[in-house]
């Protein structure tokens, strides 16, 4: 990857000539299924600039409730598009993160002056505080037709894409094939150092480019950073397979830990995602991080392990010695 940088042909983006960026952002388009995309710095820049393209100030989107547009995104869909959120509930029996599109029709507002206009429907695929869940295909199939039916225009949070397609050993366009725009982000399990590239329309990527300016994510010799992008999708996609049997491995050893102090569902792992629970999470991240495990506390008593590509078997079994170690202190 760091040999595809050096190599990487440079332009300037922000005037439209860096041939590593358009080489990307070409690449993306067709293998996600859109007309075109655009490279950004980060996916709460690509989320955003799907809302502010397609939102009006007084609009409402309907998300879960743990989205991370909610959650991740510092309040953006309100301070830069002044939109709302109407927050949807994980049905009884289902992955979290995830919804039935029956719950979509009383979310839509009455038109009338009183109300903000219900204009987006947010999905997030693979979701992140849901447990790294995938959305079954029949049943995101069946939410995506539904928002269109009710008129809203349907964006994929696809950070983590590429992990639900390889969960699922699907092609990522199953998904794809059934939204209007979506983000992807290359930074994450797919190895990339930076960016993500929100994907839809060609007009309305026409739009999102002057609104990326205008947030400030216009860069200039940013082919260093795409080659880094397109090598990720050409050589890292696949091996995704590796971190969902890593993250496998971990929850059933953090599993196998005699204490009552931890507690975690080792079949609940369906993708590079281990979510365990324990008394204080923040105070037992900081033992691990003293040890070299480094591990989030999502909320005061849950705990996030990511699996990447710089996790290796070996690490995952000194990881759970460490934490055992830990929870026991």
């Amino acid at each position: 990857m760091r040999d595809a940088m050096m190599r990487a042909p440079l332009g300037d983006d922000v005037l439209g000539d860096e041939p590593s960026v358009a080489e990307l952002e070409a690449k993306v388009a067709a293998t996600l299924g859109f007309e075109a995309a655009l490279y950004v710095p980060s996916g709460t820049m690509s989320n955003q600039l799907a809302i502010r393209s397609v939102c009006e100030p007084g609009d409402e989107i309907v998300a879960h409730k743990d989205s991370h547009i909610i959650h991740y995104e510092t309040g953006a869909p309100a301070a830069l598009s002044g939109c709302m959120i109407w927050p949807l509930e994980t049905p009884a029996g289902s992955a979290g993160g995830i919804f039935d599109a029956a719950q979509l029709a009383p979310a839509i507002r009455h038109r009338d002056i009183h109300a903000p206009r219900s204009r987006m429907l947010v999905l997030e695929n693979t979701h992140n505080r849901g447990g790294g869940t995938v959305w079954p295909l029949d049943r995101f199939r069946a939410a995506c037709a539904e928002g269109k039916r009710l008129g809203l225009h349907v964006h994929l949070d696809g950070a983590r894409l590429m992990n639900a397609a390889v969960a699922l050993g699907v092609a990522a366009k199953e998904f794809t094939a059934h939204v209007d725009t979506c983000s992807i982000c290359f930074s994450k399990g797919l190895g990339a150092p930076v960016g993500s590239a929100l994907c839809g329309p060609r007009e309305l990527i026409v739009r999102a480019r002057r609104f990326r300016k205008m947030f400030g994510g216009g860069m200039r010799q940013s082919g260093l950073l795409a080659a880094a992008c397109s090598y990720a999708l050409d050589h890292h996609v696949a091996r995704l397979a590796d971190d969902h049997a890593n993250a496998k491995r971990l929850a059933r050893g953090l599993a196998g830990i005699s204490s009552l102090q931890l507690q975690v569902a080792p079949d609940a792992t369906p993708s590079n995602m281990v979510f365990f629970y324990v008394p204080n999470a923040a105070a037992l991240c900081e033992r691990l991080k003293e040890k070299g495990v480094l591990m989030i506390p999502m909320d005061p008593t849950r705990v996030r392990a990511v699996t990447h590509l710089d996790v290796t078997g070996s690490d995952i079994d000194r990881a759970i010695a460490v934490v055992a170690e830990a929870v026991r202190a």
